[in-house]
């Protein structure tokens, strides 16, 4: 049986609304933070150093500094100050599957003693220095990688 002109425009047109719609459900529920999620520095922990893969962040006074060669100094600097995380349990046998890790050099209030943590950029993880886990949510990662200049 063929379907006419006017029925295959109604077709399209109802499957393009049902696309939109599920697309809209799947960004409202990926972009939105998770209910257990809490901030990872607050106004009492305030990060003031940072240092990984060669490149450092430093507050004085109010003002961020950056390594010369990244681009986006302030945003990574925001991203990593007002970093929001969620607890999580780590299997010793998913620990072993994890890729490879960057070590974070962190200081907290201009404290003397720095805190070496691991981050795992792939998987949103990060591992603290007394070895609790903590997971990113997947809309703040893409923030937290720095745009490094080619010169």
């Amino acid at each position: 049986m063929a379907l006419s002109r006017k029925k295959w425009n109604n077709i399209l047109i109802i499957a393009c609304v049902f696309m939109v719609a599920v697309l809209t459900f799947i960004d409202s529920k990926t972009n939105k933070m998770p209910d257990d999620a809490h901030a990872l520095f607050d106004e009492s922990n305030q990060l003031t150093q940072l240092q990984f893969n060669g490149i450092w962040l430093n507050k004085s006074a109010s003002q961020w500094r950056c390594d010369d060669s990244v681009l986006n100094c302030q945003p990574l600097a925001t991203a990593w100050s007002k970093l929001m995380v969620s607890a999580v349990q780590m299997p010793a046998n998913e620990i072993q599957l994890l890729t490879a890790s960057v070590t974070l050099t962190i200081a907290i209030n201009h404290q003397q003693q720095a805190q070496h943590w691991q981050y795992y950029p792939a998987e949103g993880l990060l591992q603290s220095a007394s070895s609790n886990w903590y997971q990113i949510p997947p809309s703040l990662r893409n923030e937290l990688a720095p745009i490094i200049s080619t010169q």
